[in-house]
């Protein structure tokens, strides 16, 4: 069956910066887009980045020029290089895939960004 595993979340001080990844299994990686939602307390999960699987991005307004998706085909895995981190991007990290309309997620990884 499909799975997502994050990994790679943690503290870390404003301005720091984390890699987050997700390992994918059960289904053909190369085949389908992958993103990241991020869901903050009280608050909607909402789209940070996405990447197509012929490696084209898109990106949150919030994290354009901090934050870089990208994926490996090779070892079914996609990351998510965050830069200058802000208490704002502090926030449960979901990777997500859709396949034939049905939306797969991981369990999360908790980024705190605090000083």
């Amino acid at each position: 069956q499909v799975q997502l595993v994050e990994s790679g979340g943690g503290l870390v001080q404003p301005g720091g910066s984390l890699r987050l990844s997700c390992a994918a299994s059960g289904f053909f990686f190369n085949y389908y887009a992958m993103s990241w939602y991020r869901q903050a307390p009280g608050q909607e999960r909402e789209l940070v980045a996405a990447i197509t699987r012929a490696g084209g991005t898109t990106y949150a307004d919030s994290v354009k020029g901090r934050f870089t998706i990208s994926r490996d085909n090779a070892k079914n895995t996609v990351y998510l290089q965050m830069n200058s981190l802000k208490p704002d991007d502090t926030a449960v990290y979901y990777c997500n895939t859709q396949i034939r309309a049905y939306d797969y997620w991981g369990q999360g990884t908790q980024v705190t960004v605090s000083s």
